[in-house]
């Protein structure tokens, strides 16, 4: 019966019909063709019978093949249909309308109030003024460095968006809206390609694991192959990444479908091998290293700001470069902080769901740090991780941030459809592929003008919320801004709900609230990233 009325019955019946289109075809020409493709299809669903690889597919031949297909578009289905206007996977429908909106000058106005429920615990706000300010201008910029080669920059800037992650005329756009907006494009890991260059804009270039674009043979770094392109003067700012959030404690990962020629040369490495970057660099071991590490960069680019990249995770090494810093007087520009909720195009999904810490409990923590030792006025800080809003950069901002970098974000702005199929190659909107036949849909100046629109219009919003608070730059943002709901009956400022540190008091002794700083700070030196006491850990 399982034959005739079963899970067999496809196979069966699709069997019977070849059979009978067959015995007709002699006599019909014109049954030729089905029975062709009868054959096809019965041969199939017997090769799936018999095949001991897929289960389902030899307890259900042919049927099971729908269970596959289903699967396969089951993102999409989610996406277009069944998925809220709220849910955060990782970015929600409501989120990514309005950098659409933003990026092609579109009103993202919201009518008939809000549908976010604001009684909900962990919901936070901004609290406004009942005497707003004024701001005529929305450009709000930060100091970066000393000396002729400091830096003045924006509130808002490109996250590390590398060369091979992304493809050709995604990395032009983005850098090319970057220098119409006037503000920056990291390079991500992947070197300063010539794509990063065509678009014109203001770079950082991260210097990773790798060493790419200035790497010997065996992939050590190359202080002459630094120097000869870090003194480009696209270049503003020298990024050393230390971890990333979404996948801290692991290499960069770029696939062997995407590793062109091009890609090669750019980075070199081999072609079409995967390139998966070293875990931790060679160039140095400890905080005092780090440091030396980071003047050698500073030297040899002619004195331009260098910074530091890194996920928070055991809170003592962090700590001990901080405590390096104070040692030494050997001062990095800045600390980009990078949380585990930021993006990347592949990841363990291990790495990327339970390793370490979110952005807002680092800034707090590196904030916190700073400000203790007396580096706080010394040091910028810039946040990287999930941020789309003008709301998302103030609440940063108030934690600690001077800036705030944003990645997929702008990569909404030129196209990305949140697709979640960025290593393949197979993007399909061409923002994450090598593959030409797929990014030439993009066209450089139109989605070029998007990402610069976006970072205006942002802007925009931004500067509207400062006046509703009554600020008028983001410099002026403190924790007793943002106020969060703990339960339905009591709300807290962040002021109150996180570990305060007072100027200098861990170079005074003074007592500290942050329990990370008063157990460690005496602990750590520059000799290690490991407290002097490693077994009370």
């Amino acid at each position: 019966m399982e034959f005739i009325l079963g899970r067999y019955a496809l196979l069966f019946y699709s069997t019977i019909a070849f059979i009978i289109t067959t015995i007709a075809a002699f006599e019909y020409a014109a049954m030729v063709p089905v029975a062709i493709v009868l054959a096809l299809v019965s041969a199939l669903g017997w090769h799936d019978y018999t095949q001991k690889k897929r289960s389902v597919l030899g307890n259900y031949p042919l049927l099971g093949r729908f269970r596959f297909i289903f699967e396969s578009i089951r993102p999409e289905l989610r996406q277009y249909f069944w998925e809220s206007d709220t849910d955060e996977l990782p970015y929600s429908r409501n989120q990514r309308a309005m950098v659409y909106q933003r990026a092609k000058n579109i009103i993202a106005a919201r009518p008939f109030g809000s549908i976010l429920n604001m009684y909900e615990e962990n919901f936070n706000w901004l609290n406004h003024s009942i005497s707003p300010s004024h701001i005529d201008a929305n450009d709000f910029y930060t100091t970066v460095g000393v000396g002729p080669r400091a830096y003045d920059i924006s509130v808002l800037n490109i996250s590390g968006t590398s060369f091979g992650a992304l493809s050709p005329p995604a990395i032009e756009a983005l850098s090319l809206g970057a220098k119409r907006g006037g503000f920056a494009h990291n390079t991500g890991e992947g070197s300063f390609s010539k794509y990063h260059q065509a678009g014109g804009g203001d770079s950082i270039w991260q210097i990773s694991t790798g060493y790419f674009g200035c790497r010997t043979e065996d992939g050590n770094f190359d202080p002459e192959a630094f120097r000869e392109k870090s003194q480009l003067d696209q270049i503003k700012m020298i990024e050393i990444k230390i971890s990333q959030g979404a996948k801290p404690g692991h290499g960069g990962m770029l696939m062997a479908p995407k590793v062109t020629p091009e890609i090669a040369a750019t980075r070199g490495i081999p072609e079409y091998q995967d390139c998966i970057s070293p875990s931790r660099h060679s160039a140095f071991s400890t905080p005092n290293e780090l440091l030396d590490f980071a003047e050698t960069l500073r030297d040899l680019s002619g004195g331009k700001p260098v910074g530091i990249k890194l996920c928070i995770g055991h809170p003592w090494e962090f700590i001990a470069i901080v405590k390096a810093m104070v040692e030494t007087d050997k001062i990095i520009d800045f600390i980009t902080v990078d949380g585990a909720e930021g993006g990347t195009g592949a990841a363990p999904v291990e790495f990327a769901q339970h390793l370490g810490s979110p952005l807002r409990d680092a800034l707090v923590f590196v904030d916190n740090a700073l400000r203790g030792a007396g580096l706080r006025d010394r040091i910028k800080v810039a946040a990287s991780a999930k941020i789309i809003s003008a709301y998302d950069i103030i609440r940063h901002c108030a934690l600690g941030a001077d800036w705030c970098n944003m990645a997929r974000p702008f990569m909404f702005a030129i196209g990305c459809i949140q697709a979640r199929d960025c290593a393949s190659g197979n993007c399909p909107s061409g923002v994450a592929t090598m593959n030409p036949s797929r990014y030439r849909v993009l066209d450089v100046n139109d989605r070029a003008q998007r990402v610069h629109n976006f970072h205006k219009n942002t802007l925009v919003a931004l500067r509207e919320m400062l006046e509703a608070a009554g600020l008028t730059h983001t410099h002026q943002l403190n924790r007793r801004h943002i106020v969060r709901r703990l339960s339905a009956s009591q709300i807290k400022l962040a002021d109150q709900i996180y570990p305060r540190v007072e100027v200098n008091a861990l170079i005074e002794g003074k007592p500290v609230e942050d329990p990370r700083l008063a157990s460690y700070w005496h602990r750590v030196s520059g000799a290690s990233f490991q407290p002097i006491d490693n077994d009370r850990l």
